[in-house]
């Protein structure tokens, strides 16, 4: 069986990810997404709330499991019998620091880390600016998944 992990801290999952992992679950018969836990940033979702999120938001492809992690991404993999890590690159100073990091994954553990370059629609986006457009007011509504866009919405209303 040919398995994948898609890492990220996921805060929230965006249309950007979503195409990673979509494309990821057309190559790989399991997709993991592997939720980071960072214990020294307050994520806006908490990580059960994010793994929720994604598990609605990637239901439709079958094949796409969603779990925290905590640690090293190889541990992760090993421990999953995992050899492959997709990652998603939006411009080149993303591919400078990934290619240091798959290369040091590769020299610990042996798994191969995959480039998927990214639908230049979402080239521009990630979860940070997600979440301080939507808290100044802007419409995000074209960057996440409905369900993730509702939750947002609710989120920053509490705050």
């Amino acid at each position: 069986m040919r398995r994948a992990v898609c890492p990220g801290s996921f805060d929230p999952i965006t249309n950007g990810h979503l195409d990673i992992i979509a494309r990821a679950s057309k190559l790989y018969d399991v997709v993991h997404v592997a939720v980071m836990i960072n214990k020294s940033k307050q994520g806006l979702f908490t990580v059960d709330e994010r793994i929720e999120l994604i598990r609605e938001v990637t239901a439709e492809f079958g094949n796409v499991e969603v779990e925290a992690f905590h640690g090293l991404l190889v541990d992760f993999c090993k421990q999953r019998d995992i050899p492959a890590i997709v990652k998603g690159l939006r411009a080149v100073s993303d591919f400078d620091y990934e290619l240091q990091m798959a290369q040091m994954n590769n020299g610990l553990s042996g798994v191969e880390t995959l480039f998927v370059p990214t639908n230049p629609t979402y080239s521009f986006l990630s979860s940070s600016l997600v979440k301080e457009v939507a808290t100044w007011g802007g419409d995000v509504s074209h960057l996440v998944p409905p369900a993730v866009h509702r939750a947002l919405t609710e989120r920053l209303a509490e705050k």
